[in-house]
């Protein structure tokens, strides 16, 4: 997510802070560096440069120039420069209020991803405790009702299904009298869409928002089209009016401008972010949190988030109870894989960690799911009572072990050794015997991952 644009502007960041005192010639130079990084990421130019115009007149203060940290100063002048761009103080939360049931009408241009997020979507919010009803009103592109259908029994959400040759508010009237009949309390409509925004379109989505008066008209952008997607944000707005911006795709190749444009130039918040292909790959958006990943800052309360989605309390305090006993086993550790993998690409959720991103070699390292898995099936090809005792495996065991998992017995020898020094560094980071002085040379994760050096 905003890998070019965010390595640019950290590189920016670190050659400013390495002056020591920042002048007006250091400034420019580095407000050069971050314009180029800005319009390489597709950042509309009046975007970009009202931006910079600010950041420099700000970071020229007094008492930027006279503070002991010049150059965190400037950082934080970006930062909070960022995070207005993204749309501070704007209202980014999902407006589900009575009367039930709150309609959310998704429009966009055809491919942009409306009926996955239409899926998407219901999934987070099923999650939140409530209960939505999918209706598919694309009544023109062949089986799109029937995509519908099928990712919403994949998101296991309930789908509204109706007779052919219905118009699109006949369907989604007959829709909302089900979902008050029923108990539905949000109903997500997944409309048309074209190649480009036109006349027929505007006026079927205008009729379907006067019928349904809908909490929610949100536009699916795809970010990967930079600013056209913008450019189509701008004219939804002005013929429909919308309150806000779903961008998927944020986890492609998107260099990031539509992301950064998109509120100053359309006037509407982003309230979601599709992250992945997977259906529970869409989080909302936090204008503070995009600013810290851009940054380099991390994103500590979305990685909290994920963990509390995956880790439930009462097995945090039973885990925490066998590191203490050093009861941990590799029953313990394959499930602690299983949740790690639930919070997404490993990778990923390092990127969320303060710092992260300016450690050498977190790029390069292989931390991808494939190992992640093949630990795991290194560990289910063991018996339990090798899983709770690793000390019993011997050679023929892990032998049996190897061939169960289609590995070889090097890769057995070493993820047992590596679970072993992890113990002994859970022991004395525990205040176990050893102290923490021994917590153990760990260079690499269990299953050959290399660890950046800067987690040694």
């Amino acid at each position: 997510m905003f890998e070019n644009l965010a390595s640019k502007l950290q590189q920016a960041f670190r050659n400013l802070t390495g002056q020591g005192r920042v002048t007006e010639a250091t400034l420019q130079e580095a407000l050069r560096e971050i314009r180029l990084a800005l319009l390489e990421a597709d950042v509309a130019v009046p975007v970009a440069k009202s931006l910079l115009e600010r950041v420099k007149e700000k970071a020229l203060g007094e008492h930027v120039l006279r503070s002991l940290t010049p150059g965190d100063q400037v950082l934080k002048v970006v930062r909070d420069e960022l995070v207005e761009l993204l749309g501070a103080g704007r209202d980014t939360a999902l407006r589900i209020a009575p009367p039930y049931p709150a309609v959310f009408l998704l429009v966009g241009l055809q491919g942009s991803g409306k009926t996955t997020t239409a899926a998407k979507l219901g999934l987070m919010l099923k999650g939140k405790g409530r209960n939505p009803l999918l209706v598919p009103a694309d009544v023109h592109r062949p089986a799109a009702s029937l995509q519908l259908l099928q990712v919403a029994r994949q998101a296991s959400v309930a789908a509204y299904e109706f007779s052919p040759g219905g118009e699109p508010v006949e369907i989604c009237r007959s829709a909302l009298a089900r979902a008050r009949q029923v108990g539905f309390d949000v109903i997500v409509v997944d409309t048309a869409g074209r190649l480009h925004v036109d006349e027929e379109l505007m006026t079927e989505l205008a009729g379907l928002k006067d019928a349904l008066k809908p909490a929610e008209v949100l536009l699916v952008a795809d970010a990967m089209t930079g600013q056209d997607a913008v450019r189509s944000a701008k004219e939804f707005h002005e013929r429909i009016g919308l309150t806000g911006v779903v961008l998927t795709k944020l986890d492609g190749d998107a260099r990031g401008g539509a992301a950064l444009s998109v509120t100053a130039v359309a006037g509407v918040p982003i309230k979601l972010v599709g992250t992945g292909e997977k259906l529970v790959n869409m989080e909302p958006f936090f204008p503070d949190r995009m600013a810290g990943r851009i940054l380099g800052m991390g994103d500590v309360l979305t990685l909290i988030e994920r963990a509390e989605e995956t880790i439930e309390a009462e097995e945090a305090g039973r885990l925490e109870k066998k590191l203490r006993r050093n009861e941990f086993t590799l029953e313990d550790f394959r499930d602690q894989l299983r949740r790690l993998k639930r919070m997404g690409p490993l990778s990923e959720v390092l990127g969320l960690l303060p710092g992260a991103a300016t450690l050498r070699g977190l790029r390069e390292a292989q931390l991808d799911g494939k190992e992640l898995s093949r630990v795991e099936a290194i560990i289910n090809s063991m018996t339990g009572e090798e899983r709770r005792d690793h000390s019993i495996l011997n050679g023929s065991r892990k032998r049996r072990v190897a061939r169960g998992s289609g590995t070889s017995v090097q890769e057995v020898n070493r993820i047992v050794k590596q679970f072993a020094q992890m113990k002994r560094m859970m022991k004395s980071l525990g205040g176990g015997k050893g102290g923490p002085g021994k917590a153990g040379k760990m260079g690499r994760l269990p299953g050959g991952l290399r660890v950046p050096p800067g987690f040694r």
